[in-house]
């Protein structure tokens, strides 16, 4: 994977106090349903319970849920894996999941916790990096082309079961 151009805070980016980017703890649990749920506008306790359980535990290096925080703050999360050869594709890094407290955004935040797990990956050895949004929500697409992301070469099919 190339340098990647954005590497560094945004130009508007103005943090009074440190950003720390980490890996999360199984206390970051209520931290993370709260801010999705902030987020999303729909809580699903049960699923970031699931999520943290099986990201936290057993052989996780291939798994990954990063906080930002500042102080002991945790103001925004990623989670990703990487994933191999469905559908024929070779290793690639998978971003299921970024969320931002709305009162850090505009500071850098999600391209901080999108650089960290990029490079992480990049170290590892994987080459690609994908995610998926809603074609409607516009900031999401807009982050992600901001970071480099375009249409790649597979494209989701799907049905609505009734």
């Amino acid at each position: 994977m190339p340098a990647h151009p954005f590497r560094q805070m945004s130009k508007g980016a103005q943090m009074k106090d440190e950003l720390t980017i980490r890996n999360a703890w199984p206390t970051d649990l209520d931290a993370i349903i709260s801010l999705d749920q902030v987020t999303t506008k729909e809580a699903k306790p049960e699923y970031w319970r699931n999520i943290l359980s099986h990201y936290l535990t057993g052989d996780s290096k291939n798994r990954l849920i990063l906080i930002a925080q500042i102080d002991a703050k945790v103001i925004g999360f990623i989670v990703g894996e990487v994933r191999a050869w469905e559908y024929g594709s070779p290793p690639c890094g998978w971003v299921f999941a970024l969320a931002v407290s709305p009162e850090a955004r505009k500071m850098g935040i999600g391209t901080s916790l999108y650089l960290e797990i990029a490079t992480r990956w990049e170290q590892a050895g994987v080459a690609t990096l994908r995610t998926m949004a809603d074609r409607d929500d516009k900031p999401t697409l807009s982050f992600f082309r901001s970071m480099g992301l375009r249409t790649g070469s597979f494209i989701e099919l799907e049905m609505q079961l009734d």
